[in-house]
């Protein structure tokens, strides 16, 4: 009996060479893809040492970036806090591309190859093909073509013009960064291969806009007409949320190529915010795969005791949950609360309660655990995830509750425990936190001064009486008067349109 087992076995002990990689990677698709019914990208995996592990979250993971001096700091950083052991690295980092692109550590135990293969190439990757958010925002076929685009053009950038000018524009595009997504899909995410190609049609129109824009401008000060306001707004897509946008299109003193550049920075933010809206399932649906494998791994025999026990130990940290009073408790842990909701989700479909067919009455009972999994990876985002499948089993066992949300108040008030009417309110309150749209700030340009200065106006909708930090907010303004090439001025408005603040920057010097 052992020397069968022993053959079975993919690898005794922490040693691991490229074949045993490949073999893995076939074990481990023969249960995702062949039991789960998984539809990953094809893999491509990369073997990395750790200084490339730093260098790859210095540059938000991928494998070609332009050049910044804001990555070379979060590399010192972060080496300097991994030296002294305050900070480890993660196991792997995964890319959403096709290929899809998964980085291992050279330093990762067989155990641990085996365990990240299945959460990064199987879990991720699945996630990244079928989840409608990633469908509707990413070009997995063209980001690695459009990433050497983007280096290769800041590179001629900074040959033809000076390193200096180009970082002035990058500084100020990473500042807005967040502020440059469409967060509506009102068109789709362009197809990158073909952006090199269209980047000098796209001069040659933005210098026709340009040139009907301010063709009209009113000559001396004097009130602009009805009409007049109409066609301003209308040609200038006002209101717009996405800052970046619209000045890439629309600011009258940038350069092609600065406003190119800007452009760069707003598609790779874009690329990157169905990530943010999803943190919670994409890691709950790699948790959960990669914890199936494992386990089915162990049961036939394909993995020993020893690394069962080790992929535990491993599992185990990733998925803990500090209580709130515990002194490491940073807020939910999404890979704890992912996976916990994943695994609620297949025992309700397997073996449920009457609790179960009142709060999940769409998969309660199914009796496919994974074919109900797979619809909701594919069409939920965080928000929706959460506020359709949290039970009050999950919040039960995370001790969730509710407090009151009043900084006037001496004492904190819990206004939501474990009863019907509480676990609503709590569904409805951690939902509200993973909803994009009400954690950052809601800023939008409304009006141009065509006719007098040019002042460019911005106004923030204000939620739950939270204003904008004073000090960013100006260091923020300052960067969108550089690149707009006049006055700005923001106002913060209530519920009720009244105004609550208003901060104002001049440019310091207009981009040449």
């Amino acid at each position: 009996m052992s020397l069968v087992s022993d053959r079975k076995l993919l690898f005794q002990g922490p040693d691991w060479d490229f074949d045993l990689i490949r073999r893995v990677h076939e074990a481990c698709g023969e249960i995702a893809i062949g039991e789960m019914g998984l539809d990953p990208y094809a893999n491509q995996i990369e073997v990395i040492t750790t200084e490339q592990m730093l260098d790859a979250y210095a540059s938000t993971g991928m494998p070609l970036f332009y050049r910044h001096w804001s990555f070379g700091k979060e590399f010192a950083r972060n080496e300097a806090l991994y030296r002294k052991g305050y900070q480890g690295l993660a196991y792997e980092i995964v890319i959403n591309s096709n290929p899809c692109l998964v980085y291992i550590m050279e330093e990762n135990s067989a155990t641990m190859q085996t365990l990240v293969i299945a959460h990064a190439g199987y879990g991720h990757s699945h996630f990244f093909k079928n989840n409608y958010v990633f469908k509707q925002w990413t070009d997995a076929d063209g980001i690695l073509d459009y990433l050497e685009f983007a280096r290769g053009f800041i590179a001629k950038c900074e040959d033809r013009y000076g390193q200096e000018e180009v970082e002035r524009v990058l500084d100020a595009a990473h500042a807005l960064q967040s502020h440059g997504v469409h967060r509506f899909p009102r068109k789709r995410m362009p197809d990158l291969r073909s952006e090199q190609k269209r980047e000098e049609e796209r001069r040659r129109h933005g210098e026709q806009l340009f040139n009907d824009l301010w063709r009209t401008v009113p000559q001396g000060k004097r009130k602009a007409s009805k009409d007049e306001d109409a066609r301003r707004r209308a040609l200038l897509g006002l209101p717009e949320e996405n800052l970046l946008y619209f000045l890439e299109k629309t600011a009258p003193r940038l350069a092609g190529w600065q406003r190119e550049i800007l452009r760069i920075v707003r598609l790779i933010n874009q690329y990157f915010y169905p990530q943010r809206q999803t943190k919670v399932m994409n890691e709950g649906c790699a948790t959960y795969t990669h914890h199936r494998v494992m386990n089915r791994l162990h049961e036939k025999g394909q993995i020993d005791d020893g690394s069962f026990l080790e992929f535990i130990h491993s599992h185990t940290s990733v998925v803990m949950q500090p209580e709130f009073d515990d002194r490491r408790y940073g807020g939910l842990n999404p890979y704890a609360l992912g996976f916990a909701i994943c695994c609620d989700i297949e025992r309700a479909a397997l073996n449920p309660t009457d609790e179960d067919r009142e709060w999940l009455p769409d998969v309660a009972g199914c009796g496919d655990a994974y074919s109900a999994l797979r619809d909701i990876w594919a069409n939920y985002r965080d928000e929706s995830f959460v506020s359709q499948y949290l039970s009050p089993r999950v919040i039960r066992d995370f001790h969730l509750f509710r407090v009151l949300n009043d900084e006037e108040a001496e004492e904190m008030e819990v206004t939501a425990i474990h009863d019907e009417r509480g676990y609503r309110n709590i569904k409805r309150a951690l939902s509200k936190h993973y909803d994009i749209a009400y954690r950052d700030p809601d800023i939008q340009i409304m009006d141009v001064d065509l006719a007098g200065d040019r002042k460019l106006i911005l106004q923030h909708r204000v939620l739950d009486g939270m204003v904008l930090e004073e000090n960013d907010t100006q260091k923020v303004l300052q960067h969108v008067a550089d690149l707009w090439g006049y006055d700005v001025k923001l106002q913060e408005l209530d519920g009720s349109g009244n105004v609550l603040a208003e901060h104002t920057a001049s440019p310091r010097r207009v981009f040449a």
